[in-house]
Parts: structure tokens; C-alpha cells; sequence
């Protein structure tokens, strides 16, 4: 019986290759369409695909050219081509404005470039590409049902952009303490942060290099200029106390303002 029965299932599969592959090599649109449409609908997107790029230029400006355009874009979605996916639900969005399936394809459009998307460390052109995309989606569907998706995915989006942004400003800082030529540029980037990330769960990061670099660089400033460099890193740790009085940094912070507060004596004297 289980012999039978293994020889059933390889009659089936066999049969169901051959048939793809006649229709794989047939001219016939409409054969390979039927085909096309049944194995994405089993979940067979690669197979279907092959067939889907066979007959997608034929079907422009007929009938079932929206369908197949969708199915097209999603197929590649489903089997992880994200670059050609992206671009063809683009394809999509402009071909049928008007269509049930905008939202969708808006939707995966934006999720193609998100799955793009590397690691917070690399370039990060395609997160940004993907950003562009989700707000746009986020902005124009507020009621769809992906809404709260698009949202968590952006969300983690920008959070990867800070953490490459602060990392580069701790490294400056780094830097800093031992080439003073990085002490504006460590504070230019604490202040570049804050400004382009204002809610960023690194702001308390970003505020405590801007006081350790704005602190370094009065310290080491000539004469006419210390004084007021001082009462700027005083300012910055000011900031710092305000929004995060019990900041993790706040034993440094206040060692650092203890080195300020003599500095400052020194010229009242």
C-alpha cells in the first residue's frame, strides 16, 4: 500500500513538471497565464514567475494585464527578489492608480526595499530609499490595514540610522582625545544628532558627547577664547541635567563640571 502510494505521488509530480514544462515551451499566452495562476495560487511563486515574465508585456492595456502585473511584482516578492519586486510594484502603482490593489502594492512595494535594507554598520541608501517609501505609504493610507506594519518597520528603519549616526559620533569623541582637530567635529555631530533625531533613544548619548567634547575643547582653547568656551560646555551640561537628571553619565558629567568650575575660577582671579 505505502508503495502504491509513493508511486501515486510520483506519477502526480511528474505529471504536473511535464505539464509545466510544455506550457513553459508553448506560445500559447493564455495556456501559460491559466498555468501561471495556478501555481502561484498552490505557492509555487518561482515556477510561476518564469511564466508570469513570459507573458507580462503581452498583457499590457488587456484585461487581465492588472492581475497579471500584480501577481508578477508579488511573485518575486514571494521569492525574495526584493530588487525586482520593488520595481515592479512601482511598475504596478503607476500602470493601475486605480486599482483595489494599490494598497497592497504600495504596501509591498515599500517592504521590498525594506527587506533591502543592511545592517546599521553599511551604507545605507536602499534604508533610506525604504524610509521614503513607508512614509509616502504611511501618509497616504492612514486607514489601511498595513498602517501599523508600515509604522513598526519605519520605526526600526530610523532607529538603525541613529545607531550608524551616534556610532560615528562616539568614535569622534574617541578620536578627540587624542587629536583635538576632531573636537569641533565631535561637536558638530553631537549637534547634527540631536537636531536631525530629536527623539532618538540615543539623545542622552548624544548630549553627554556633545558636554565631553564641548568640556575637551575649552579646556584646550587659548586664553581669549577659554572663558567662553567654558560657560558653552557648562551650558551643555546644563542640558544634559535637564532632560536626563539621573542620566547614566551623570558621575562623569559632574567630575567633568567640578574640572569647568575651577577653569573658571582661574580667570575670575
Amino acid at each position: 500500500m505505502r508503495q502504491l502510494l509513493s508511486l501515486l505521488v510520483f506519477v502526480v509530480i511528474f505529471s504536473s513538471c511535464s505539464e509545466y514544462q510544455k506550457v513553459l515551451k508553448n506560445e500559447d499566452s493564455s495556456a501559460k497565464y491559466e498555468m501561471a495562476e495556478k501555481l502561484y495560487n498552490a505557492g509555487d511563486f518561482k515556477k510561476a514567475n518564469r511564466l508570469l515574465e513570459q507573458i507580462a508585456p503581452k498583457y499590457v492595456g488587456k484585461p487581465q494585464g492588472e492581475r497579471v502585473m500584480f501577481f508578477f511584482a508579488d511573485s518575486y516578492f514571494k521569492i525574495g527578489d526584493y530588487n525586482l519586486a520593488g520595481y515592479q510594484f512601482e511598475r504596478f502603482i503607476k500602470s493601475y492608480p486605480k486599482s483595489e490593489k494599490l494598497q497592497e502594492a504600495a504596501f509591498l512595494g515599500a517592504q521590498s526595499y525594506y527587506e533591502l535594507s543592511p545592517k546599521y554598520s553599511l551604507d545605507q541608501t536602499d534604508t533610506d530609499k525604504a524610509l521614503v517609501k513607508l512614509q509616502n505609504f504611511i501618509n497616504t493610507y492612514p486607514d489601511s490595514e498595513f498602517f501599523e506594519r508600515a509604522n513598526i518597520m519605519a520605526k526600526e528603519l530610523t532607529t538603525k540610522k541613529e545607531k550608524k549616526a551616534i556610532e560615528i559620533v562616539a568614535q569622534y569623541n574617541k578620536i578627540s582625545a587624542f587629536d583635538f582637530s576632531f573636537l569641533t567635529p565631535a561637536i558638530s555631530g553631537a549637534e547634527n544628532f540631536l537636531s536631525d533625531f530629536p527623539g532618538s533613544i540615543y539623545r542622552e548619548d548624544a548630549l553627554f558627547y556633545k558636554f565631553n567634547a564641548s568640556t575637551n575643547f575649552a579646556i584646550n582653547s587659548f586664553d581669549s577664547k577659554k572663558a567662553e568656551r567654558l560657560q558653552s560646555a557648562k551650558v551643555a551640561y546644563n542640558n544634559l541635567k535637564k532632560y536626563y537628571p539621573e542620566s547614566k553619565y551623570l558621575k562623569e558629567a559632574d567630575d567633568m563640571l567640578q574640572t569647568i568650575n575651577k577653569e573658571l575660577e582661574n580667570f575670575s582671579k
